[in-house]
């Protein structure tokens, strides 16, 4: 490998405001794509603070998985990539639900599946969940 092809990148992708603090909402750096905690907040909105998508644990998932694609996809990976996946939860009866939903997003996979953890967590209020992912391409 080459110095530069070890340059750390920060990724953001257009659907996805400037984080609220001093962090990436992923990293690329050689053939490793960290993407930091996505919760369930729909597409960034002029002149609006981020929202979450809805109240319910599915529709939260969904979206938050769809914001951890779109900065795979802004560094070149796919799930298909994803050697690693955390959900954090802010209650553990959401679990079964969780798995219902994890199951069902990620059937098509052709290979096999990425490590998961599951823990719980205190979120802002209005948030049930958030995931984040560690790739590696190549």
């Amino acid at each position: 490998m080459t110095e530069n092809s070890l340059a750390k990148t920060a990724l953001t992708p257009p659907t996805h405001t400037t984080p609220p603090a001093k962090f990436s909402h992923g990293v690329k750096k050689g053939n490793i794509l960290q993407v930091a905690g996505q919760v369930g907040f729909g597409p960034a909105v002029e002149g609006k603070g981020p929202e979450p998508v809805g109240p319910g644990l599915r529709e939260q998932t969904l979206q938050a998985f769809a914001n951890a694609e779109a900065i795979l996809r802004e560094g070149g990976a796919s799930w298909e990539d994803a050697v690693m996946i955390r959900v954090y939860l802010t209650d553990t009866a959401h679990f079964p639900e969780l798995n219902e939903v994890y199951n069902e997003y990620f059937a098509d996979l052709q290979q096999a599946p990425a490590a998961r953890t599951t823990v719980y967590v205190g979120l802002p209020a209005g948030l049930l969940v958030e995931v984040d992912v560690l790739a590696v391409l190549g």
